[in-house]
């Protein structure tokens, strides 16, 4: 949003836009000057805070910048939210009567109000009262409603898709003895939120992890800083000693480019074994349902349809060395040789840590903010990691996590992605080096600073 406002700035430099502008500069005052007459006191007053909101930003559209005030070169993204949080959130004034409702009595009895337990909530540190039907939520009992009605995963995909998901993979696993016995591939499992009790919604994804065994005598890793993209958070493979043990030493040389073991090789290999090698048909009729390897995706996927259930199942090829989990998920370009370090297993074995030291809440706040995420078209791609990270971060920082305290904890991981989003950087709780927003662009980060800003002042907006 901040990106779009000062793009509009900057346009009006060159050409008539500026003076459209301060016509409607004009006509605001105008409407001003005879909004009393019209509307009345109360509803002069509030055409008055939405004109001020959008006559600020017109002043900064049209008012020349000042080449050597740095302040007028940089405003702060947490200005710009501000500006358009004051538009959205201007109240309404009540309409007009009409013309055949004038014959009603002025003075009718007045109709008893319902309140509406979604349109207000109590002060986050208010006791808890017995609930009633004429009593607002307060943001403590919506987020535990919240938590308990909406973001539960149907119990049949709970019981269903494990299931498929491990007869899939014994299936996949037994082609790749036949296939590749030469190949020490470990055993494959599962893995994803969906198994560590953290899936909110709906379990449609699970992620089929395949070990990839090295011998640590022949390979070594190359930090990420040292890498051709300078990324801390993608390391290289390197083939060593090969005077002493030549190509062909190792079953996994064959993957090699250069001297590094490619993850984009490996990767391309196993994805023709399973569009053209396996007799998916057959598997699926076996396992009574319907079983489609993507071809055009970049990434190891099956598409399982069953009679109850929809699932996407993603293939990881996985190298474990020296403490770190690397996964063959090169990044887009030309670079074929990068493996990505994942924080996944730390997180969740973290959180579920922390949670049995304090009997914390951590992994319910988790679970709400994921299912935000996951429902919110803009903040989809802060699901999961991010999240997690901000979390940690907080933990550190002694807050109380009881349950008690949910309210208060959702709120202030809000206030801290904010935070973070206005910076643009989240570094990783367990590699400070590593920016979490790096994969995200600067509209993005614009889209989701406002409407999480918008939701530090107005939490329930987001479990609507």
């Amino acid at each position: 949003m901040a990106a779009f406002w000062q793009q509009r700035g900057r346009r009006q430099e060159h050409g008539g836009l500026g003076g459209v502008l301060d016509g409607l500069g004009s006509v605001f005052d105008v409407l001003l000057a005879n909004a009393r007459l019209v509307l009345g006191v109360s509803g002069a007053a509030v055409l008055a805070i939405a004109t001020l909101a959008v006559k600020r930003l017109i002043d900064r559209a049209t008012s020349p910048r000042d080449e050597g005030d740095p302040k007028a070169e940089q405003k702060t993204l947490e200005e710009t939210w501000q500006d358009l949080a004051l538009i959205k959130t201007t109240p309404k004034t009540p309409k007009k009567q009409r013309r055949e409702d004038l014959s009603e009595p002025l003075l009718s009895p007045a109709r008893p109000l319902v309140p509406d337990p979604r349109a207000c909530s109590a002060p986050l540190g208010a006791p808890r009262v017995k609930s009633s039907p004429l009593r607002c939520l307060t943001l403590q009992e919506r987020l535990l409603s919240h938590h308990s009605s909406r973001l539960a995963v149907p119990e049949i995909q709970v019981s269903l898709v494990p299931q498929l998901a491990r007869s899939i993979s014994t299936q996949l696993q037994n082609f790749l003895r036949s296939k590749c016995p030469e190949l020490p591939f470990g055993r494959l499992f599962l893995s994803g939120a969906l198994l560590d009790g953290l899936e909110v919604l709906a379990a449609d994804h699970i992620h089929l992890m395949l070990p990839v065994v090295l011998d640590a005598g022949l390979w070594s890793l190359i930090p990420g800083e040292d890498t051709v993209v300078r990324n801390p958070q993608y390391w290289m493979i390197k083939r060593v000693d090969l005077g002493y043990f030549p190509r062909g030493c190792s079953p996994w040389d064959r993957f090699m480019v250069g001297r590094y073991l490619s993850s984009s090789v490996l990767s391309e290999t196993l994805h023709k074994m399973l569009v053209a090698s396996i007799n998916w048909p057959a598997i699926g009729g076996l396992l009574g349902c319907a079983i489609h390897p993507v071809v055009a995706s970049r990434e190891l996927k099956l598409e399982v349809r069953h009679e109850q259930v929809e699932l996407s199942i993603t293939l990881f090829p996985l190298v474990e060395m020296e403490g770190k989990v690397l996964l063959a998920v090169p990044p887009e370009g030309l670079v074929e040789n990068l493996w990505l370090e994942s924080f996944y297993r730390a997180e969740v074995s973290r959180v579920k840590e922390l949670d049995a030291g304090d009997s914390g809440a951590r992994q319910r706040c988790l679970r709400l903010l994921n299912g935000v995420c996951r429902s919110h078209p803009t903040l989809h791609k802060l699901g999961g990691s991010p999240v997690t990270h901000v979390i940690l971060h907080l933990s550190d920082s002694g807050s109380d996590w009881a349950e008690e305290s949910l309210a208060d904890r959702f709120q202030q991981v809000l206030e801290e992605l904010v935070a973070y989003l206005e910076k643009g950087v989240l570094p990783s709780y367990f590699n400070p080096k590593i920016n979490l927003f790096s994969g995200l662009s600067e509209e993005e980060i614009d889209e989701m600073g406002f409407v999480l800003y918008r939701a530090m002042s107005e939490p329930e907006l987001l479990l609507e």
